[in-house]
């Protein structure tokens, strides 16, 4: 069994501007792409869909509970996952545990009819298992459009210093 999640954010400041920017662009962009450890210590990513991003940074996803993502998370609950909006030029990475359990009243709580597609039986499939990722560690990008590149790039050119376009934040600070 997995070594129990910590129970709190690990961040400084979990209700800063910064992190509530973060929480708003993983919540806008919904679809990430979850890393964990396979057996022989190698990366293993697939897509995943974030049901929920509650305040305090907990992620929740569902996932068969007989799958190697659950597998993998048995033996080490370390995962990270990135997200990305091209077309609004959204980035987000973050880091942290997670686990899967078996919780029929968060499944119930999280369900959408969207979700039979893989779980036919509704919240109560025996295969759904709840998937809770704490963020403890996190990064978000966020850059203008086109013009402001090409802008940057004229005054490269002029000066011959590197560009800073957009905003690049780490958390905790």
């Amino acid at each position: 069994m997995p070594p129990p999640l910590p129970m709190r954010l690990k961040m400084n400041e979990p209700q800063s501007a910064d992190f509530n920017t973060l929480l708003r662009l993983i919540r806008e962009i919904e679809i990430g792409l979850l890393t964990t450890l396979d057996g022989e210590h190698r990366f293993h990513t697939r897509p995943v869909q974030t049901l929920r991003c509650d305040d305090e940074g907990v992620l929740w996803f569902f996932t068969d509970v007989g799958s190697a993502k659950a597998e993998e998370l048995r033996r080490d609950v370390r995962v990270s996952i990135g997200y990305a909006h091209l077309v609004k030029g959204l980035y987000a990475a973050v880091e942290g545990r997670a686990r899967v359990r078996r919780d029929r009243r968060k499944a119930a709580e999280l369900w959408n009819a969207l979700q039979r597609a893989w779980y036919p039986g509704g919240f109560d499939d025996p295969r759904l298992g709840v998937l809770e990722l704490r963020i403890e560690r996190a990064e978000y990008w966020t850059t203008p459009g086109r013009a402001s590149y090409a802008l940057a790039a004229a005054r490269a050119t002029l000066t011959g210093e590197p560009a800073t376009v957009g905003e690049d934040v780490k958390l905790p600070r």
